[in-house]
């Protein structure tokens, strides 16, 4: 009897927190660009949310950096002007250092490694950022980082000619430049379309996508053939905001952010990939690397500061030992 009555409670809630209660409004932050992939799905994800809990949870998106860079997100999650942010692994590094490991310099070179490691490494990912105060409620990404620069630049000695944009907020990561032979400067990610043109950087490294949809490459015409890394992306919440949600409700809203997750991620692979179909026929100027070698060595000469640095060491090695279980398994 205890265990229908208890059935009948949990069915009953929606409608109960309904009744009497105003809505819950969640403000979500992004960089993403209006009308872009990341924006459109974040869209349908909020419908979803206000579906699901008969309207009692709104989630509110403002897109296209309206609310200032990464960094200026957090900080207005701390303190309430923001409840949510879909953001990059560098713009988490404020919450936690953790979940940028996925991103080092050649560290994942297919989307079957990025899976593999993230499957693996996911708990501990979640896990760091539940313990600085805020829930995931989905992983994306933004795909592979290449190079995109004003100049034909091919090598390593070219590009240490030239002028690279880098994210504000960590010291070590402009550090990590500065070990590979770049000449870093540092601004607001905000500031970096009228950086590029102005000419105070003219090397940017950003997913085709990315650089596609905020037309990068109609400044730095140039792209190098070559992956960098990687940008992985995340929706994370403030846990007491979400903790304001019953836990029923809760618990439906994470299986639809993770669906949402999973239809980001398919969606921007594909998308990379026309997006530079689009970008060439656009005028974009496709190099290959001269010596990969050469780049592998620089981003060594990068990972040695990344490690213990920009991220935990003990992760950065664990990653590393996946992504070498990986190929171990799947040699080519």
């Amino acid at each position: 009897m205890k265990s229908r009555l208890a059935a009948v409670a949990i069915l009953c809630l929606p409608l109960a927190w309904g009744a009497g209660a105003a809505p819950l409004r969640i403000k979500l932050g992004t960089l993403a660009p209006q009308g872009s992939t990341w924006h459109q799905l974040l869209q349908e994800m909020a419908q979803k949310f206000a579906q699901e809990s008969g309207g009692q949870v709104e989630l509110k998106i403002y897109a296209g950096g309206t609310q200032g860079n990464e960094g200026e997100m957090i900080r207005k999650m701390a303190i309430g002007q923001l409840q949510a942010a879909s953001i990059t692994a560098i713009g988490i590094h404020e919450i936690t250092p953790e979940p940028q490991v996925e991103d080092v310099p050649f560290l994942i070179d297919s989307y079957e490694e990025y899976d593999y490691v993230h499957e693996k490494i996911r708990p501990k990912l979640d896990a760091a950022i539940e313990k600085k105060g805020y829930v995931v409620l989905q992983w994306s990404e933004v795909g592979f980082v290449y190079f995109f620069s004003t100049k034909p630049y091919q090598t390593p000695a070219d590009f240490a000619q030239g002028k690279v944009f880098t994210w504000n907020g960590d010291p070590d990561a402009e550090a990590a430049w500065k070990k590979a032979g770049f000449h870093p400067v540092v601004l607001s990610s905000t500031d970096l379309i009228p950086a590029i043109s102005s000419g105070m950087v003219n090397i940017v490294a950003q997913p085709p996508l990315y650089a596609f949809t905020t037309h990068i490459f109609e400044k730095a015409e140039n792209m190098l053939n070559m992956h960098w890394g990687f940008l992985t992306g995340a929706t994370v919440v403030k846990r007491d905001a979400w903790q304001k949600i019953p836990e029923p409700i809760r618990k439906k809203l994470l299986e639809i952010g993770e669906d949402y997750g999973e239809r980001t991620r398919k969606d921007v692979r594909k998308q990379n990939e026309e997006a530079i179909a689009q970008m060439k026929k656009r005028g974009l100027n496709v190099l290959d690397p001269a010596d990969i070698a050469d780049w592998h060595q620089v981003a060594d000469q990068a990972n040695t500061v990344v490690r213990g640095k920009v991220v935990p060491a003990a992760i950065f090695d664990e990653v590393v030992k996946l992504r070498d279980e990986y190929r171990a398994q799947h040699k080519r």
